[in-house]
């Protein structure tokens, strides 16, 4: 992990296109009902270059697959790039069933959340085999669906979701995260499209262990810097809180500058076709 000198000579500021070290490999995934899911997993470096135990294990859940979300939706790219070094984290990230990115295409077709259970479980299970510990599930708009569905595995401490629309999701998957017992960190721009923080405090009523945090200012999209770092703080937070947070804006040693193409928005929904 950095130190937090952001006065090195040599300490570079952390911006958009930037990729903190970590040991990256890419990973597929096999689901249940016989299909092959691509995704990258990064991990922290140890000292001898090889991967690192990390404090924490993310498995990501991206937005909507017809309308632009994939595993390289901005905010889970950029805690993949970032995090790892950062936080020591293990990021996991796929395309679910029918998604494409430059990593490749997932096998199957998009199922409106149903089948996903398979992409989801799936996902845990490379986690468990992979030995990385205290899995959460960090989901992202649909991602948030799929987490509130499929999530209920003892094999997870918990979910952040970003963004959640609660419309696939309904309040019998809410009550039944309740009885899973797990926490669940909420977070809710304040002008989301489709769910702001009132109604999401009363709708996640239902699970007693719920956290719901408004975000000001912030869009469901999560567009800015601002608003990235608002959410890689959040979550290290909850799932590594002997990380010192706000986390470091600068990084003192070897960095790489990803392309503008890898930057170019596929940022999740822009319109209502997200329920």
């Amino acid at each position: 992990m950095s130190t937090a000198d952001e006065t090195a000579p040599d300490a570079h500021e952390i911006r958009s296109l930037t990729v903190l070290p970590a040991v990256r490999e890419d990973v597929e995934l096999h689901t249940a009902d016989g299909l092959r899911l691509v995704g990258e997993l990064a991990r922290p470096v140890g000292l001898d270059g090889a991967p690192a135990e990390p404090a924490a294990t993310l498995v990501t859940l991206h937005p909507l697959p017809t309308h632009g979300g994939y595993m390289d939706s901005h905010v889970l790219r950029k805690a993949a790039w970032r995090l790892p070094a950062l936080a020591g984290l293990a990021v996991l990230r796929f395309n679910t069933r029918g998604t494409s990115s430059p990593r490749g295409t997932s096998e199957g077709r998009f199922s409106e959340g149903v089948d996903e259970r398979f992409d989801v479980q799936a996902a845990i299970e490379l986690a468990e085999f992979s030995d990385l510990p205290r899995r959460w599930l960090v989901g992202w708009s649909f991602g948030t669906e799929l987490a509130l569905m499929h999530g209920h595995d003892p094999g997870v401490e918990g979910a952040v979701l970003l963004s959640p629309p609660l419309h696939r999701a309904t309040d019998a998957d809410l009550d039944a995260w309740a009885a899973f017992g797990r926490p669940l960190v909420v977070l809710v721009p304040e002008l989301d499209d489709y769910l702001r923080p009132d109604e999401a405090r009363r709708r996640f009523a239902r699970v007693p262990q719920a956290e719901v945090i408004g975000v000001d200012g912030a869009k469901h999209l999560w567009v800015g810097e601002a608003a990235v770092r608002r959410v890689l703080d959040e979550i290290v937070a909850h799932v590594a809180p002997a990380v010192p947070v706000p986390l470091p804006r600068t990084w003192s040693g070897p960095v790489e500058e990803a392309s503008p193409e890898a930057g170019a928005p596929a940022d999740g929904t822009r319109t209502a076709a997200d329920a």
